[in-house]
């Protein structure tokens, strides 16, 4: 199966001036046998990435806000992933469609509350989080890591 997981991060939180606290999103894919594989190979990636790059400096949370699971990939006519809507000010909160089809196009709608992305009002689940200064991840999903029923 192939596996699409989208995640949002905030990088760099330790900064006291807000210009130098980050935050964004990113997507991985990856041909898993299971959700459970997909997401260890997705952690492994963040932790090389986070070792042999700039992306996810500092103190930084990485929270899994969508996992697709496709059998194939469409070869006719393309599907859309994510359409994404911003009003205004990038600090406002967003409106996302993901997989619109003329079966369904529910939107949900995406902010951050402290410094924690919140999704139709409910706080995410923490995915991965660094400490400044150091490779090691010091909170990681366990073995009972639950995806939630809106993914």
């Amino acid at each position: 199966m192939y596996f699409i997981g989208n995640f949002v991060h905030a990088t760099n939180q330790e900064e006291i001036m807000e210009a130098e606290r980050r935050h964004g999103e990113f997507s991985l894919i990856i041909d898993a046998e299971t959700p459970i594989m997909a997401l260890r190979k997705f952690k492994d990636r963040i932790i090389h990435y986070r070792v042999t790059s700039d992306f996810f400096q500092g103190n930084c949370s990485i929270y899994l806000i969508q996992l697709f699971e496709f059998d194939m990939f469409p070869k006719d006519v393309p599907m859309m992933v994510n359409y994404k809507s911003t009003a205004g000010d990038p600090l406002m909160p967003f409106i996302r469609c993901s997989l619109p089809s003329d079966v369904s196009d529910s939107c949900r709608v995406f902010d951050w509350e402290n410094n924690t992305p919140e999704i139709d009002g409910q706080k995410e689940k923490l995915f991965l989080a660094f400490e400044a200064g150091s490779p090691k991840v010091i909170v990681e999903p366990e073995e009972n890591f639950k995806l939630s029923e809106n993914m």
